[in-house]
């Protein structure tokens, strides 16, 4: 109740839209958290529920409380079995689904090549993926991607970012940007087409569990998908 007021009062707003529950709280039970957040609907200082790094039984437990909106999960062409397993849950109640590091941070760009090239406060160096006895696998599969990209006359973010959206129209993409270019970029991603054989052959080139490394540093794991 805190945290929202104080939410209202930086926004300047009546009301918010969309409140998530960042991460799932292991020791509070999820019906006493989403019960209070369906309170703040009640007060009208709050419209719609949403949570983030949620499992199925989670939201399952969740939205018998109160109607879960959204959930935000991380989902991209390197993390999919457990959005898969999420989405089926999700779309049984008619839940968006908010995908986060749509790009796997930075990594199916194309543009990484070096590692040790990412400036010294890049919280990139710290993610498994990124670490030296990793990376020249997950580099491998984003040359698959660099490559379908070149024949489809786009960028590697926009194919990815196209084969996501692919997925279903109950599915939003959430990619990260600084720069007004990559911005311009990402929206470039609506434009491109992909067949049903291009997503198949996206698939295949980035097969389901071929990334190397977990997503999160180990004592972070802890606190996803719970």
């Amino acid at each position: 109740m805190t945290s929202c007021e104080a939410s209202l009062k930086r926004l300047g707003v009546d009301a918010i839209d969309l409140y998530y529950q960042h991460r799932i709280d292991p020791v509070v039970p999820i019906e006493d958290t989403v019960g209070a957040m369906g309170r703040l609907v009640q007060q009208g200082k709050v419209r719609a529920l949403g949570l983030s790094e949620a499992s199925p039984r989670t939201i399952r437990r969740a939205h018998t409380v109160h109607p879960i909106a959204a959930v935000q999960n991380e989902f991209s062409l390197l993390y999919r079995a457990e959005a898969a397993e999420t989405l089926r849950t999700t779309r049984e109640f008619g839940i968006g689904f908010v995908a986060y590091s749509p790009l796997g941070r930075g990594l199916l760009t194309g543009v990484i090549e070096d590692p040790n090239k990412m400036a010294e406060t890049d919280a990139r160096r710290r993610h498994p993926r990124f670490a030296a006895e990793n990376i020249a696998a997950n580099l491998a599969l984003v040359d698959h991607v660099k490559a379908i990209a070149a024949r489809k006359d786009c960028t590697p973010g926009q194919l990815v970012l196209a084969w996501l959206s692919a997925q279903g129209d109950d599915i939003v993409p959430i990619p990260g940007t600084k720069r007004t270019a990559r911005l311009n970029e990402n929206i470039g991603a609506l434009s491109v087409r992909l067949s049903a054989a291009d997503l198949a052959e996206i698939e295949q080139a980035v097969p389901v569990g071929a990334v190397a490394g977990l997503r999160y540093p180990e004592a972070q794991m802890k606190s996803v998908y719970v």
